[in-house]
């Protein structure tokens, strides 16, 4: 049963040892991200599934490594505990979700889901519903879902400037708001999220076909295009 699920942005530059000088810029998005784990935390899950967007589909184990190395930070990550015995590298988006996990002080069970960007959407749906049941002894289960808005927000953006951009930046703000109950999340095209660079389209989807939309609050603790690009933190308990 999915309990909660916190929803933050997934750049690199939000953990400061990589921002360096400009990391006082995400300092309220950091705080906001605190608060919507604390959240999640506070709703006593079993089982947490950190899902993010990667290259490949599948599922990283407790202990995989991710690195902000690439980055120029030589700083490493883990889901939980290192373990020696589990190779794979996270996805950037999967590594800054174990940082935050590791910020907020998680000591608990935690497995990572990399998802591409192309997934179906009967896939997704299916998905979507498989990941809110967990395996024996893990009947509460919370989401961490990492993801980005658009990046086309001002000229400056990785995708230049779209004017599309901000329009969709709010729909899928107030889908955060409102725990998606109009199925915005859910209806998100493929196409669009490509040509404006979105990496949350398909995270959200999953925990828009997992989330009980009868029940529940969900809260949005901020919203902002820092660098052109659309940062989300919301809270769902």
């Amino acid at each position: 049963m999915l309990v909660a699920a916190a929803v933050c942005p997934c750049p690199p530059l939000l953990v400061p040892e990589v921002a360096a000088g400009a990391a006082p810029e995400l300092d309220a998005a950091r705080a906001a991200c605190d608060e919507a784990i604390a959240a999640l935390l506070a709703a006593a899950p079993d089982l947490i599934r950190v899902i993010g967007e990667g290259p490949r589909t599948g599922v990283h184990r407790p202990g995989a490594k991710g690195s902000f190395r690439p980055f120029g930070v030589d700083l490493d990550v883990h889901l939980g505990a290192p373990s020696d015995a589990v190779e794979a590298t996270l996805p950037p988006s999967l590594s800054v979700g174990a940082w935050l996990l590791a910020r907020a002080g998680w000591t608990g069970k935690v497995l990572g889901h990399e998802v591409t960007a192309d997934g179906s959407a009967p896939d997704v749906a299916e998905s979507g519903w498989r990941l809110a049941d967990g395996p024996l002894g893990t009947e509460r289960i919370g989401f961490l879902v990492m993801g980005d808005g658009t990046a086309c927000r001002t000229v400056k953006a990785p995708g230049y400037l779209d004017e599309r951009a901000e329009g969709v930046d709010a729909d899928i703000a107030e889908a955060l708001r409102t725990a998606d109950r109009d199925g915005y999340l859910a209806r998100l095209d493929e196409d669009l999220a490509r040509e404006l660079k979105i990496s949350g389209r398909v995270p959200w989807r999953l925990l828009s076909d997992a989330w009980d939309k009868q029940d529940g609050t969900a809260r949005l603790l901020y919203e902002d295009a820092p660098y052109g690009v659309g940062y989300f933190v919301a809270s769902w308990t």
